[in-house]
């Protein structure tokens, strides 16, 4: 597992970085972040925005992901589903994701995404993604 990899996609990714998320813990197969929520990450209502949720959800597996793939590759989300459990409040965000299956050309991964209010942790969303993994000079758009 290449640490510095996954740490770097909270410093390359520009959209991540200006959402504010932040790597808290990188294990094999784990990944944790946080999100200090902003008035630009609310919606209508002032709930956190299910875009904001699921753009966590959806990073923080694919920093799971990428702790098991060659340093060589890179991960692509192929497919995700999120559920949103309550309406989102809170000053804080934490996401958790594990992956369930780790492959040469699929990996599956799930995210819980909690907030911590009143010093409880409430689960606001729960999501699949599934990722495939792609050698860097694929990544090229032509």
């Amino acid at each position: 597992m290449n640490k510095d990899k996954v740490l770097a996609l909270f410093e390359d990714a520009n959209f991540i970085k200006k959402l504010g998320v932040k790597a808290l813990e990188v294990e094999k197969g784990f990944m944790k972040t946080s999100l200090v929520v902003q008035p630009f990450h609310l919606q209508q209502h002032n709930f956190i925005h299910a875009a904001v949720i699921a753009a966590l959800a959806d990073h923080t597996a694919g920093a799971a992901a990428t702790t098991l793939i060659n340093d060589d590759q890179e991960v692509l989300t192929i497919e995700f589903k999120i559920n949103f459990l309550k309406p989102a409040i809170g000053n804080t965000i934490y996401c958790e994701s594990k992956v369930l299956r780790g492959g040469k050309t699929i990996i599956v991964a799930e995210s819980n995404v909690y907030s911590d209010i009143t010093g409880q942790e409430k689960l606001l969303a729960k999501a699949i993604v599934t990722l495939t993994p792609v050698t860097q000079n694929k990544l090229k758009i032509s």
